[in-house]
């Protein structure tokens, strides 16, 4: 069974940093796209980052370019998202999942797979 869990959200003051975390199992991490993505309140969810199967190709936001990278050890099968200069606006349910799919890695409802959401909070 295909799972992916996020950790390492919290409340962290304006300009901080934070890095989240996104454990996968029950497929071959390393033969798939995986991206980050958010839904902030009153929102609709938006992109922010992805990267490729190998990690050498890698894509953001322009919300979150400067400020987030994105990154993956294909032999932990874990993806991570390192986030500085946090601001405000960056306050959202943040997610992990795994791309498959062929228009490209902002278009949302090609990801197929999932985690439950971890919250991030920055305060001003």
């Amino acid at each position: 069974q295909v799972d992916l869990v996020e950790s390492g959200g919290g409340v962290v003051p304006a300009g901080g940093s934070l890095r989240l975390t996104c454990k996968t199992s029950g497929f071959r991490f390393s033969g798939y796209g995986m991206g980050w993505l958010r839904q902030a309140p009153g929102k609709e969810r938006e992109y922010v980052a992805a990267t490729s199967w190998s990690g050498g190709t890698t894509d953001y936001a322009d919300s979150v370019k400067g400020r987030f990278t994105i990154s993956r050890d294909n032999a932990q099968s874990t993806l991570y998202l390192h986030m500085e200069s946090l601001k405000p606006d960056d306050t959202a349910i943040y997610y992990c999942a795994r791309y498959r799919g062929t228009t490209g890695w902002t278009t949302i409802h090609e990801y197929d797979y999932w985690g439950q959401g971890i919250q991030v909070t920055v305060s001003s």
